[in-house]
């Protein structure tokens, strides 16, 4: 890809929402961010846009594993259909 690409790319990722993004490409693309951010190599201005964009996927993976917890912990139920407690995913 030219560099003129990676930058249309680049670009093409900032702009997606972050609301609409599964966890796992939200994470994905963290991982991104954080590996471009402590290689040192981005600009001033674009870091501190990377960093903002960072949190923000941070907070919406944070939420995403919130509700997948309080999923889990609806599903738990014994036999007769009562609460059977909070358990971990893998006990």
């Amino acid at each position: 890809m030219t560099a003129s690409g990676q930058a249309a790319a680049g670009k093409t990722e900032q702009h997606v929402d972050i609301a609409k993004l599964s966890f796992e490409k939200a994470l994905s693309e963290l991982e991104t961010i954080v590996g471009k951010l402590e290689r040192g190599d981005v600009e001033l201005e674009q870091s501190i846009a990377m960093y903002e964009r960072g949190e923000a996927l941070k907070a919406h993976c944070n939420h995403l594993l919130a509700q997948a917890e309080a999923k889990v912990e609806k599903i738990t139920t014994d036999a007769s259909g009562a609460p059977g407690g909070i358990e971990p995913l893998d006990p």
